[in-house]
């Protein structure tokens, strides 16, 4: 049932992109119905019996529901249809990985544990939205400055966005959540490290990826307080950060579970 599920919110996803944007009923209404049954899908084939399945698969098709969401209600205040078609590919593919990736069960080591996972994950997705808002933006400014009369299927709904200032002001809105959710991922990770293997913090890969995507996000939040970052200077940095984010777990777990065939370390 579950793996139907996921099936079914892929196609709906699917579909949700293809959709032309005078729709926007039809698109609000299909978005919702594939976004429930991911999540039907996913929450009760990720935690179940006091255990959590932990995995790439599983951690990315997490973050894209959220973000699913995210932009949703996002797109009911400001014209961000541009974005759909990004997000709802993303989160097509996304919702098939889990039955593909099983990944592994873990015990759940206490209420923190569960609480890390969660903010972790609401870090991710809302930093995923603001990746995906920067290559929006970034489309946005290339199409202004060529002035091209070519719409196509992503250009119109690039023309009907708003303006530069405005999502510029919406991208830090979202960087300045995410970096929050980040930090607080980041002291909770080192509390539950200390809990569980004896050690304030591990260095391995993962958590060097995500120590250098918090300062690089703190520097660009620093920049833009103190030295007025804007543009592809914020741009950069905020592709820069979230790629780095993305190798830190989901990069490496792939690694782990599809190169080397290793579980949970």
């Amino acid at each position: 049932m579950q793996t139907t599920f996921f099936i079914a919110a892929a196609i709906l996803y699917a579909v949700c992109a293809l959709l032309p944007s005078p729709r926007g009923a039809v698109i609000s209404g299909v978005t919702a119905l594939a976004w429930v049954l991911h999540g039907a899908a996913l929450w009760p084939d990720m935690l179940a019996n006091g255990a959590l399945r932990i995995g790439f698969a599983f951690m990315l098709s997490a973050a894209l529901w959220i973000s699913v969401a995210a932009w949703w209600l996002e797109n009911r205040n400001f014209a961000l249809d541009g974005m759909r078609r990004m997000v709802m590919p993303c989160a097509a593919v996304a919702a098939v990985l889990p039955p593909l990736f099983p990944g592994s069960l873990m015990t759940m080591q206490g209420p923190a544990f569960g609480w890390h996972v969660a903010v972790a994950v609401m870090a991710y997705s809302t930093l995923t939205i603001a990746a995906f808002h920067a290559v929006l933006m970034a489309l946005q400014e290339t199409r202004l400055h060529t002035r091209s009369a070519k719409k196509g299927w992503l250009g119109a709904a690039i023309d009907q966005l708003p303006a530069l200032l405005t999502m510029e002001k919406l991208l830090f809105r979202m960087i300045g959540i995410g970096f929050v959710l980040l930090s607080l991922t980041v002291l909770s990770g080192i509390v539950f490290s200390e809990q569980l293997f004896g050690r304030a913090l591990r260095w391995d890969h993962k958590n060097v990826f995500a120590l250098l995507s918090w300062l690089l996000f703190a520097a660009l939040l620093a920049g833009r307080r103190w030295r007025g970052w804007r543009g592809k200077t914020a741009l950069r940095f905020t592709l820069a950060g979230f790629a780095t984010l993305a190798l830190a777990y989901v990069g490496s777990r792939f690694v782990l579970e599809v190169v080397l065939h290793r579980g949970f370390t």
